[in-house]
């Protein structure tokens, strides 16, 4: 039997709880391997779905500390983690940080993905991987997973759900890239 990747997708999200969790204990317990860390970041292009719409490609941010967040609408720690993500937007997009927000929202949902992200905050860019074809490089494990990329767009960090305390390690590790 095989299985299409948006219903894996939402398999798996189910099965993990879409990252639920509140676990503790060390950043090393919280980040994963995606098996991109220390490789260069998959190169995608998208067409934000507010403000500016001209598309975005990773390889035009290079120079910069990207994150690139895979998200979704129907995602519970999805709705704990923009107004954070969106704090880190608003402290450091000027040292260099760009947010690029990717929804793995199906196409029935497509229009609530403008939504979601104005109810929780963000400012940055959001985008709608309609073909899923940056989340098969990037091979999210729930969402939301979220991937830290240096200015030389190289994958530095990977972070796979959202459980209250990532906000402050990944705080960090952006001040750190910032830093390099």
């Amino acid at each position: 039997m095989t299985v299409d990747f948006p219903i894996a997708v939402l398999l798996a999200c189910l099965l993990a709880a879409c990252g639920v969790g509140f676990e503790t204990g060390p950043l090393a317990e919280r980040t994963y391997d995606s098996g991109l860390v220390g490789d260069p970041a998959p190169n995608f292009t998208v067409k934000p779905l507010a403000g500016p719409r001209t598309p975005l490609s990773l390889i035009a941010l290079r120079g910069r500390v990207v994150i690139v967040d895979f998200w979704g609408t129907y995602c519970g720690p999805c709705k704990r983690s923009f107004p954070k993500l969106e704090d880190l937007n608003a402290k450091y997009s000027a040292r260099g940080l760009h947010i690029v927000g990717i929804s793995e929202d199906e196409p029935d949902d497509k229009d609530k993905i403008a939504a979601f992200a104005s109810t929780y905050g963000a400012r940055f860019t959001i985008a709608w991987d309609e073909d899923k074809s940056i989340a098969r490089r990037y091979k999210p494990e729930t969402m939301p997973s979220t991937f830290l990329v240096d200015r030389r767009g190289v994958v530095r960090y990977a972070h796979v759900g959202y459980r209250d305390g990532d906000d402050t390690a990944i705080e960090k590790e952006v001040m750190d890239l910032l830093a390099e």
